[in-house]
């Protein structure tokens, strides 16, 4: 199925320091590449948002954002659908956060404080309250520690589209790379090439860290460690475990502690 494109509403006045923006993307659609002439963080309270910035696509969770600095030409979609939220940070607001783009991950005050920046958008700031928000929400983007990376994903147009938006889906999906290819209508040496050189890593890492990203995601909306191994396709809970421990260096019970302990 072909992404549709959504319209960026017209005459947005620039951040004054900062705007905030609340958007519902539906399931395969996303704005057409652009730039800003201000700093943009790229957030969904809910669902997975896909982002294409320097060459470079991957998808982030709502335990995820993106800064994206002044001037950069991205592009952000959803597969699935999400509940989008944009703040648009002027570039004097924005002293000491990331020069470059940036994936980092998202308190839940961080989150809370984004949705009342978004409740009170518009309104007239006659207490200072509304401004109160804004500084916590930069105190909080300067204190937000980087991530290595989000899920590598292909750029827009590429026939691996396919194939990764078929094993987000359904992570469970055994197909390999002979079957794949033969879909696609191209050799295996061709796939495993083209693979490389657009995802940046082999289709067997990538559908590793997929599993991985997607059970973070699935735990922390609540599914427990087996529930969690049987919807990525693993054997047993102690095959996911093993592969879980294997690749964070932790259990995934002892990750998750860790990860609320942080938050």
């Amino acid at each position: 199925m072909a992404w549709e494109t959504i319209e960026a509403p017209p005459g947005v006045a620039p951040p004054r320091p900062m705007t905030v923006r609340a958007q519902s993307i539906p399931a395969r659609h996303s704005f057409p590449e652009h730039a800003h002439y201000w700093n943009q963080m790229v957030y969904a309270i809910s669902g997975v948002l896909t982002v294409a910035v320097e060459g470079h696509s991957f998808v982030i969770s709502p335990e995820q954002a993106v800064w994206l600095p002044t001037g950069l030409h991205h592009r952000v979609g959803s597969l699935l659908g999400a509940e989008f939220r944009s703040l648009w940070i002027a570039d004097e607001a924005g002293h000491g956060l990331p020069t470059a783009p940036t994936v980092f991950g998202v308190t839940p005050l961080l989150k809370e404080l984004i949705v009342e920046a978004t409740a009170i958008e518009g309104e007239e700031d006659h207490d200072g309250y509304a401004g109160r928000v804004t500084d916590l929400i930069l105190d909080q983007l300067r204190r937000a520690q980087p991530l290595p990376g989000a899920l590598a994903w292909p750029p827009g147009g590429s026939p691996l589209m396919a194939l990764c938006e078929a094993i987000y889906a359904d992570p469970a999906d055994r197909r390999g790379p002979r079957t794949w290819a033969a879909e696609l209508g191209m050799s295996e040496r061709t796939l495993a090439r083209h693979f490389e050189a657009e995802v940046g890593m082999s289709l067997r890492t990538w559908r590793r860290r997929l599993r991985l990203f997607k059970a973070i995601e699935l735990m922390g909306g609540g599914l427990d460690v087996t529930r969690t191994a049987m919807e990525l396709g693993y054997g047993s809970t102690s095959a996911f475990v093993y592969a879980f421990r294997t690749g964070m260096g932790w259990s995934p019970q002892a990750y998750m502690r860790r990860d609320r302990a942080d938050r």
